[in-house]
């Protein structure tokens, strides 16, 4: 499913998080290096234990602790997985609403690259967000933190995975479609975040990585097609 407006507000909740075991406690549970994080905060991932991405999280400190700004809609998911770990820990976890977040709308969110919803729905590694991606959420150097297995060998790895988040437009939602699952197997393939940019449709999409830079995306120029 995709929401293509004009224009629309994300929703936005935070995870605030404290007490004197908050450092240590989401150093365990965040991809990113929590220790170098400021009041102006960070991207960082929330994984499941097998490495899939749960959902991102925008880390800044606190005089109490640390804030982690979340998508509304996965503010409960995320809250839930964070609580699965918190055992004999001296932090508190609270989910609060906002009113504004990391981006407030869908066109900042696309043309920033960045995943929601949509996106972490897929069930997919850090890897197939994008290379730029991967840089500004996770630190290999910090240390062990749940789901950093499986992102450490992918990475060994050169970050070879088979599908790949994509910037597309194109003159409608099933035009594109019909290009993003065109080549490879069935999977996560297709359009899911997008909105309107004049008369054209643009957004945000998975496709096999065997159609990028393949003679079928190139017999589709009414749909452009690039690495996220």
């Amino acid at each position: 499913m995709t929401d293509t407006e004009i224009d629309s507000t994300p929703q936005w909740s935070s995870i605030v998080v404290s007490g004197p075991d908050a450092t240590t406690f989401l150093q365990g549970q965040l991809s990113q290096d929590i220790a170098t994080v400021s009041a102006s905060g960070a991207w960082s991932l929330l994984l499941a234990p097998d490495g899939i991405v749960i959902t991102s999280v925008h880390v800044s400190s606190s005089p109490n602790g640390y804030d982690l700004a979340v998508s509304r809609e996965l503010g409960d998911v995320a809250l839930a997985r964070l609580r699965r770990f918190l055992l004999r820990t001296a932090c508190t976890l609270e989910l609060m609403e906002l009113d504004h977040g990391p981006y407030d709308s869908l066109r900042e969110q696309i043309d920033a690259g960045r995943p929601g919803p949509a996106e972490f729905a897929r069930g997919l590694t850090p890897q197939c967000f994008g290379g730029n991606f991967v840089a500004s959420t996770v630190s290999f150097t910090k240390g062990c933190f749940t789901g950093q297995e499986l992102v450490g060998r992918l990475d060994a790895r050169g970050s070879s995975v088979p599908w790949r988040m994509v910037h597309v437009t194109g003159p409608n939602e099933a035009r594109i479609n019909e290009v993003l699952t065109s080549k490879g197997p069935a999977g996560p393939s297709g359009l899911t975040t997008s909105t309107r940019r004049g008369e054209s449709v643009y957004g945000l999409g998975f496709a096999h990585r065997s159609l990028l830079g393949s003679e079928e995306l190139q017999l589709a120029p009414d749909v452009h097609v690039e690495m996220a």
